[in-house]
């Protein structure tokens, strides 16, 4: 109608009224019905389709992938409980982003396809995630379907899982309740990194002294962990001291403040300590590391440069794993609706690997989820780019993988004769962080990943899904001999029975935690036996160094074929050259008895 500012039907559109009428009594009502002026009373108006927007299949950059249509922007009707999901600024998560079509579920997206009503709800801080899993199990505990805030599910670094849950665990634990995890939305492929400088990459020994910024027992901080550990260096846990001889720490509320607070050269006088005892000196330190991912890193390199990655979720390609995790409680009460949101990040799983357009749409529907940069910006990153920093130095930056039906198969250990990944970064990492900060976890000590580790949820996604998508990604390891960096190289004194190459049951255990380690990376292995000088060097030395090395990568190959694949290794037996220590001593031979394990790209 036509109205004037105070809304009333204005002279001319009185008019028209008059005349429409006219015409009505004239020609009649059916009249009017029969051109289309009204619709006729029983009938429906035929309409242009909206249309369905499908990823070009001539695009597909892998096989056996239907194209499924685009999500819009359009809201999802779907009858079903509204599930509350916190998660990070993280590409590894893309295809859950994707599947969703928005911040909240939206036409034709594969949540809603599935019968899913999901929410995303960006949250960067990890103690506020777990404040909020907290608050909304109660909430639901006293009675109600569920809450009126706060997070039924999360998605966090697989690799600090069990620092979370032991966090959160003991408050649902006066709920009947617990946390879980049932899936593995993607992975982080070199976004997240330890960052030192430039020496500590050439000589890891130069990183000695370090003070790096991180949110301590958490992913990142398990990757500067990680590589220290390969390379012998020690860690200072202590907050307030500073130690020559070790790399040292700033705790940091999350990732993004870390990056920010090195860019801004922020420094503290420290105690000066020495295995643990004080020198009596204090001395200014400023932080000149950082353990973050992006847009951290992206920070870091844009803002101030200078730092390197001395080893990032690239190498470590396994050990990060996105995992959902949430209550157990809810999951079981809504497991339809929990099987179906695994299904459809699944299924967006296949087709961000499959059709650049889809992650093209992805990449812009992440940055409004997260209210952050454009979707140019997480494309980039997702994919991984190298760069010069603000000091001209070369830096990879970014760099993520979303996960598929498959590729979920191969990360619990549900394809057979592949390692169960998750369990193996569970162990690892939560030894690392017990080893570090006893006292931590002596009053919430972190649970057996039996207790959260729960993989029905992916078999009954299987179930429900009628194409099983493509096949899981799988690392390409280089040959040793062209290897051209070598990550980590340390000596292990593996037990073997004397003068033979069978392991002792201590000697299996040493290798055990060794395969976790190993399994979570993508890097190919060389192994070399020595021993001493006792013996002939011909028959004996060295066939029995050789024979040694051989039994370790025959341990490992047998236990996980699918992750210790023939193409991994090099096997040399050295006997008794290159020793560490005298050969004139008992304790020298001891310390030239031992299996020397390079993990190179």
């Amino acid at each position: 109608m036509i109205r004037n500012e105070r809304g009333s039907i204005s002279l001319k559109g009185k008019a028209f009224l008059f005349v429409l009428v006219g015409v009505g009594l004239f020609f009649g009502i059916p009249k009017l019905a029969e051109h289309g002026i009204i619709p006729t009373p029983g009938f429906m108006k035929a309409l242009v389709p909206n249309p369905v927007h499908l990823p070009d299949v001539k695009d597909a950059q892998i096989q056996n992938v239907k194209p499924a249509p685009m999500p819009n922007e359009a809201d999802a009707s779907v009858d079903n409980t509204l599930v509350r999901a916190e998660i990070w600024e993280w590409n590894a998560q893309m295809n859950m982003i994707y599947a969703n079509g928005g911040p909240t579920t939206t036409r034709n997206s594969l949540m809603e396809k599935y019968k899913v009503n999901l929410a995303l709800i960006r949250q960067d801080d990890t103690n506020k995630m777990q404040e909020d899993l907290i608050a909304c199990a109660k909430e639901i505990h006293d009675g109600a379907k569920q809450c009126s805030n706060g997070a039924n599910l999360v998605v966090i670094m697989g690799d600090g899982a069990g620092q979370f849950v032991a966090a959160v665990n003991p408050q649902l634990k006066k709920l009947n309740d617990k946390l879980v995890v049932i899936a593995g939305l993607g992975y982080s492929r070199g976004e997240d990194a330890c960052m030192l400088i430039p020496e500590a990459k050439l000589n890891p020994q130069a990183a000695k002294g370090s003070l790096i910024e991180a949110v301590l027992r958490d992913g990142d901080w398990n990757i500067c962990m990680n590589w220290a550990g390969a390379n012998g260096i020690k860690s200072n846990p202590d907050e307030k001291t500073w130690d020559p001889d070790a790399i040292n720490w700033v705790n940091a509320s999350d990732y993004n403040v870390a990056a920010a607070d090195y860019v801004a050269g922020k420094c503290e006088d420290r105690k000066v300590v020495k295995d643990g005892r004080p020198t009596g000196e204090t001395k200014h330190v400023c932080v000149n590391g950082v353990a973050t991912w992006t847009p951290g890193d992206v920070t870091v390199a844009q803002k101030k440069g200078g730092l390197v990655k001395v080893a990032s979720s690239k190498e470590y390609r396994s050990q990060m794993p996105a995992v959902i995790l949430g209550s157990k409680n809810f999951f079981n009460a809504n497991r339809d609706e929990i099987v179906g949101l695994l299904a459809a990040s699944f299924d967006a799983g296949d087709q961000i690997k499959a059709f650049p357009s889809a992650l093209h749409k992805a990449a812009d529907i992440s940055a409004k989820v997260y209210a952050d940069q454009d979707g140019a910006y997480w494309e980039k990153y997702y994919k991984g780019v190298v760069e010069k920093d603000a000091t001209g130095l070369q830096i990879s930056l970014g760099g993520s993988a979303v996960n598929n039906l498959k590729d979920n198969m191969i990360l619990f250990g549900l394809e057979s004769g592949a390692n169960d990944n998750f369990r193996s970064t569970y162990n690892m990492f939560a030894s690392i962080a017990v080893q570090q900060y006893p006292d931590v976890f002596k009053d919430q000590p972190i649970p057996d990943v039996g207790e959260v580790e729960d993989r029905s949820y992916i078999t009954a996604a299987q179930a429900l899904m009628t194409d099983q998508g493509s096949a899981p990604e799988v690392p390409k390891y280089v040959e040793v001999e062209q290897a051209k960096t070598v990550v980590s190289k340390r000596d292990y004194h593996i037990n073997f029975e004397t003068g033979k190459s069978t392991l002792t049951s201590e000697g299996l255990s040493q290798l055990r935690a060794l395969k976790d380690q190993f399994a979570i990376n993508g890097l190919s292995i060389k192994v070399v036996g020595y021993t001493d000088n006792t013996g002939n060097e011909d028959k004996v030395n060295r066939p029995l160094s050789q024979a040694r090395a051989q039994a370790v990568k025959t341990y490992l190959q047998q236990v996980a074929p699918k992750n210790f694949p023939e193409s991994r290794f090099q096997v040399l037996g050295k006997g008794s050259q290159e020793p560490v220590d005298s050969n004139a001593t008992a304790e020298g031979r001891a310390a030239n008895r031992r299996v020397q394990i390079s993990l190179v790209e």
